[in-house]
């Protein structure tokens, strides 16, 4: 059994997943490590089905709109005050012409209701089929970066002994030097910083007695 079976599908039952495309926080999850081809997959036929969906509820809007346009011009038609010097025959042809593209409007609009209809599944689909590969994608990284993580807490911590082992180190030194230093000058005075070539005042570098410490 896939984890997607046994763990992923599970874990989303009764879980109100949003529209991952239209998500910004889903968006950032992707930041440091792109998306996969899958997941790039997945998103271009969401946000197109979305898109879909959207002009299509434009088109029936548009629709609506011209059928109460020309449902209220029928009315003005069949008023006598409003069709007054006009004949007849004219009147009618112009009611007719004005109930076919009535009856026009409303094929259309059966039409697009009808394909309106099936777009909240579809895009629920797709969107329940982007969050599993999603969860996928995460479980990968979330491995991943821990493995990574603990190698760089062992290194740290590799570095951080060798750091402490090298301050001890550090000091000792500059407490011999401080000790020669201070045999040697009792002996030639100024003269000791020349005939021993020191690069630095071991006075100052003195871990306990220093006033300059790195």
């Amino acid at each position: 059994m896939s984890r997607v079976d046994q763990v992923y599908a599970p874990a989303l039952e009764g879980k109100n997943i949003p529209l991952l495309p239209l998500d910004e926080r889903w968006q950032q999850l992707f930041a440091l490590s792109g998306k996969t081809e899958e997941i790039q997959t997945l998103e271009s036929a969401l946000t197109e089905k979305l898109e879909v969906q959207s002009a299509l509820r434009e088109k029936v809007k548009e629709l609506k709109r011209l059928k109460k346009k020309l449902l209220e011009e029928i009315v003005l038609l069949r008023d006598p005050a409003s069709t007054r010097g006009r004949s007849k025959a004219a009147i009618e042809k112009e009611i007719q012409d004005h109930k076919r593209l009535i009856g026009d409007c409303n094929e259309r609009l059966e039409s697009y209701e009808d394909e309106l209809m099936d777009m909240p599944r579809e895009i629920y689909q797709l969107d329940y089929k982007l969050m599993l590969a999603t969860m996928n994608v995460c479980y990968q990284l979330v491995q991943r970066n821990t493995d990574e993580i603990q190698a760089v807490e062992e290194w740290i911590e590799k570095v951080r002994n060798q750091l402490q082992k090298n301050v001890l180190i550090l000091q000792e030194k500059e407490v011999e030097n401080f000790n020669l230093y201070s045999f040697m000058r009792t002996i030639f005075g100024s003269e000791t910083e020349r005939i021993f070539e020191f690069k630095y005042d071991p006075e100052k570098k003195h871990p306990t007695r220093g006033t300059n410490r790195r």
